[in-house]
């Protein structure tokens, strides 16, 4: 069978491939801004090896690379952000990094990473000290960590077109943590107002539905690809008939959908959870249930949008906990009380339970929006405007983000590679009164002093940065493995091919990319969606490289080295030729209807959640990892969502505000004072 992702050529012109669009303004990261290049160039610190790969003649430079989220091609985690973090791991930088130089720089705080945690991070030690001086750092190119913003200006269209490249939505606000819900108030944001479109059910309204594209992928077998619509309130019946399925796996599931037996008869309420809690879906589905191998081929994506994994990697008891008219049936008959969670179901799917509320709100940047709010209140002139109306179309000014005169300083491209605790070698860091912060700068590595520090970077990454951390806290931090996933936004002439097959969204079974969905239609102040099928519009595709058939760590281990060495024209080709499939029976043309490509990669992604069948050696009755590996080390405490551990927004401003509170309990030392150059 040829290979899915291999670029055949006559099709990738047909595809639209040779076509100058906007897309390639840093071509899998080989072009480099002055100074990345110089870290890059350091011998073995690059990501790809050898000499990089043949730039294509249809190159296209952004006009303004002052402007981080106009810019299209690869984003996320590029190969100028993961080179120096991946010569740490691999212990080839500081053979070439030569002698730290310090700054002469003093801090009250140095927090290392602008994402959501770490912002809030600054944000909540400024409103406890207004006095402080603050310096954050971070190996990205922008502000917001996950939560990226992608902006496109289509010629069709007044003004921008924005979307997300990453952090979607508030989640389940009503059962956000008290911490998360305490720096919405103080940013203004009440999540009721947020996310209404123009009319929540523009979509629906012109008989646009979920859908799902039974591909190529998962039925090889079978003579032609198949595009099946779920209109809600229908009968499972209807649209069961339509998969391109053997007739017993079609049995199958009316049944699971239909009257599915008590699989476990004889078993108590908590017997029967803690079965499921010992089984994946498709180990359910396969080992107890014993359908058809096409079901198993079928369900395979239904998690990953969700959880950046499939159903052979996600537990059996968080399906049931899930299970709706499209999702995750089988469970009907084992009687189970669905008005409460069971013990066994994750700590987030346990904390959203029954929440009774749309299940998400949203910013038309997603929460970007927040990280931007944060910042334009901590630096002056960031920002035209500070409010929840007005954010989104507000204009940004980068270059002042690491001015000197201000107390908060913001240093992007700067990849921390060390942080240490003040005192003599071997000294107990309970003593320590202050911190020493390096980072690369893109020549050499500079030295910043600072009363405290907050780590609000990935938590693995931690042990190659603080040298003398105990061995115990070192081993349950390189534990929390986040999971990679990709999304990619593409920006269309017009949506008229979805209004012809009645789709808003589609799930493919097993191709690359798992979804391809309209962007949500959401007015904010001055920003209006695309509200006629004839408008340009951003268009969402995920895709989740974590290798089939392994736990979740091991799987996004193995799918993250597969994922760095997937070149960005490989992408890109994938995503012409999916939406081909899906959409040219509606008259889709890929050449002529893409008008721009933003790939936004993650391979260091969600963070890692504790759940069943995998983490059963302590949860839920043990002590988690992530407890020992946030416990504070002397002036450095530790945040990011990886802390808790959960891939939710509201997570991360939690362990900001813990890692705040660990180190504004203890009085710093002479060492975080205000004196700046």
């Amino acid at each position: 069978m040829t290979d899915p992702h291999e670029i055949n050529p006559r099709k990738a012109l047909e595809l639209g491939m040779d076509r100058p669009i906007s897309r390639r303004d840093f071509f899998d990261g080989v072009i480099a801004a002055t100074g990345i290049a110089a870290a890059c160039s350091l011998p073995g610190v690059g990501e790809w090896g050898g000499s990089p790969p043949a730039l294509p003649e249809n190159l296209e430079l952004s006009p303004d690379t002052s402007y981080p989220p106009s810019l299209t091609g690869l984003r996320g985690d590029t190969a100028e952000a993961l080179s120096v973090p991946h010569a740490l791991r691999d212990r080839r930088f500081w053979p070439y990094a030569g002698t730290p130089e310090p700054t002469g720089e003093h801090y009250d705080l140095v927090v290392v990473g602008a994402g959501i945690s770490g912002l809030g991070a600054a944000h909540r030690w400024l409103e406890r000290d207004p006095a402080a001086r603050i310096l954050i750092l971070d190996n990205h190119d922008d502000i917001g960590g996950h939560a990226l913003r992608n902006e496109f200006r289509p010629t069709a269209r007044k003004g921008p077109l924005v979307a997300y490249g990453g952090s979607r939505s508030l989640e389940r606000p009503s059962a956000w943590t008290p911490e998360g819900k305490d720096l919405l108030a103080k940013l203004g944001i009440r999540p009721e107002s947020l996310g209404e479109p123009a009319g929540q059910g523009l979509y629906a309204s012109l008989g646009m539905h979920d859908s799902v594209f039974c591909d190529r992928e998962s039925f090889p077998a079978g003579d032609t690809e198949k595009l099946v619509v779920l209109t809600p309130g229908e009968s499972p019946a209807r649209w069961i008939a339509e998969l391109p399925v053997a007739e017993q796996a079609k049995k199958d599931l009316l049944m699971l959908y239909g009257n599915p037996p008590d699989w476990f008869p004889g078993l108590s309420a908590e017997e029967k959870q803690a079965r499921l809690a010992r089984l994946t879906y498709s180990g359910f589905l396969r080992d107890v249930c014993g359908v058809h191998p096409d079901v198993l081929a079928f369900v395979r994506t239904m998690p990953s949008d969700e959880w950046a994994y499939g159903s052979d990697a996600f537990g059996a008891i968080d399906a049931w906990g899930g299970a709706d008219e499209h999702r995750y049936a089988g469970f009907q008959g084992l009687g189970l009380d669905r008005s409460k969670p069971s013990r066994y179901n994750s700590p987030t799917v346990i904390k959203e339970w029954g929440a009774g509320e749309p299940r998400t709100r949203r910013f038309p940047e997603g929460n970007q929006a927040i990280a931007r709010m944060m910042v334009a209140r901590m630096i002056p002139g960031f920002a035209t405007a500070t409010g929840v109306a007005d954010i989104t179309t507000a204009r940004f000014d980068y270059d002042v983000l690491d001015l000197p005169g201000n107390r908060v300083r913001v240093r992007l491209s700067s990849p921390v590679v060390s942080a240490a605790n003040d005192g003599l070698p071997g000294a107990d860091p309970g003593t320590a009164t202050g911190a020493t912060v390096g980072y690369f700068d893109g020549e050499r590595v500079r030295t910043v002093r600072a009363g405290g520090v907050i780590m609000a970077c990935w938590n693995a990454m931690i042990p190659y940065l603080v040298g003398d951390l105990p061995p115990a806290q070192r081993a349950a931090l390189r534990r929390s493995v986040k999971v990679p996933l990709l999304y990619a936004t593409v920006q269309l002439r017009d949506w008229r091919a979805w209004r012809e097959l009645g789709i808003r969204r589609a799930r493919f079974t097993g191709a690359r990319w798992c979804v391809a969905e309209l962007d949500d239609p959401v007015d904010l102040g001055g920003y209006r969606c695309p509200r006629s099928p004839g408008e340009p519009i951003a268009v969402h595709m995920v895709s989740t490289p974590v290798t089939p058939g392994m736990s979740p760590a091991h799987g996004s281990v193995a799918g993250r080295y597969a994922l760095i060495e997937t070149p960005y024209e490989h992408l890109e080709y994938s995503i012409r030729d999916q939406l081909t499939r899906l959409l040219g029976p509606g008259g889709f043309d890929a050449a002529r209807d893409i008008e721009a490509i933003t790939v936004n990669r993650w391979g260091h992604g969600y963070a890692p959640e504790y759940a069943t069948p995998w983490d059963l050696d302590f949860y839920p009755d043990g002590q988690p990892p992530a407890a020992v590996a946030r416990r504070p080390h002397g002036r450095i405490a530790i945040a990011n969502s990886d802390s808790v551990p959960a891939a939710r927004a509201d997570a991360a401003v939690t362990a900001a505000y813990r890692a705040v509170a660990e180190l504004q309990s203890r009085p710093q030392g002479p060492s975080g004072g205000s004196v700046l150059i």
